[in-house]
């Protein structure tokens, strides 16, 4: 299986690391650490040495309770960073929903869109929506996560019932629509969106029945790191996870990335880059002799 973006047709035969670059003041895990235009550009590099296959890049903060942030201020905090990343020979992602931006940044250079909303959001604001501009482009790879109500709401209500047949049929439904358009196969992703308006239970739920996204026949992205349902089932109060060392949340996050490539994931989104780098490399080195 291979995932067209923009520049790269990226193999995925074997798994891929997506590393997070958070270029904000807030997010659940990082916020702050690489806000600056320096340290964001200090980190892109650091991550790829560290081994990560793509990058991917966000300027807005969607934990559970995050409020929207203005366009223009995501444009400000995003377009510097996106511009020096497109030079560094890997594929380029950026964290958006918001078309404007989807359009700016795919003017710049980058590969590929990854869009919490599925490309669903409109504030009657855009001259385009989402869609409209992935489409139009014709090569960028983009990914379609699942969420439940949105970043406001999302945990106040999470979802009841059996999580897979949802979030399965709404993903397939997302990607048609969009082949609908015109949207190539390889260049589409599905993301079950881990912490989106979920329960502990129902993200465990769809970390073991995950394989049932593959026969759909698009790459799959699993995002674990840090998320708070690892502290949950470690032992940690949910309400203290935005305070726990980082160290706390390495090994499951690891685990957790580790555990959704057995099931089936094509690409894993995480902070800790070489520490999933090397468990990957154990895992391959297992998989090459069976």
């Amino acid at each position: 299986m291979h995932w067209q973006t923009s520049r790269f047709l990226i193999d995925l035969q074997a798994p891929k690391v997506m590393g997070i670059v958070n270029v904000t003041p807030d997010s659940f895990s990082d916020g702050g650490l690489h806000a600056s235009r320096d340290a964001a550009l200090a980190h892109c590099e650091k991550l790829l040495k560290d081994g990560a296959d793509i990058l991917d890049i966000g300027g807005e903060s969607t934990r559970p309770g995050a409020l929207e942030l203005p366009v223009e201020e995501e444009l400000a905090r995003l377009l510097p960073i996106v511009q020096h990343a497109v030079t560094l020979g890997v594929p380029v992602s950026v964290d958006t929903y918001k078309p404007q931006v989807m359009q700016a940044v795919l003017d710049l250079g980058a590969d590929i869109i990854n869009d919490i909303w599925a490309l669903r959001w409109s504030n009657g604001g855009a001259s385009k929506t989402g869609r409209e501009v992935v489409s139009e482009h014709q090569q960028c790879g983009v990914c379609l996560m699942h969420m439940h109500r949105n970043p406001q709401t999302m945990q106040v209500a999470p979802m009841e019932g059996e999580v897979m047949p949802q979030v399965l049929l709404f993903l397939e439904r997302l990607a048609q629509d969009l082949r609908g358009l015109g949207v190539n196969k390889t260049r589409i992703c599905i993301d079950p969106g881990i912490g989106f308006g979920k329960t502990v239970q129902q993200n465990f739920a769809l970390l073991g029945q995950q394989r049932a996204l593959v026969p759909l026949g698009y790459a799959v992205l699993a995002g674990w790191s840090r998320k708070s349902s690892l502290a949950a089932v470690t032992g940690r109060s949910l309400a203290a996870v935005a305070t726990l060392d980082i160290q706390d949340r390495l090994v499951p996050s690891v685990t957790a990335a580790l555990l959704a490539v057995q099931n089936g994931a094509h690409v894993v989104r995480v902070h800790d880059v070489k520490e999933t780098v090397q468990a990957l490399k154990v895992f391959n080195a297992m998989q090459q002799q069976c």
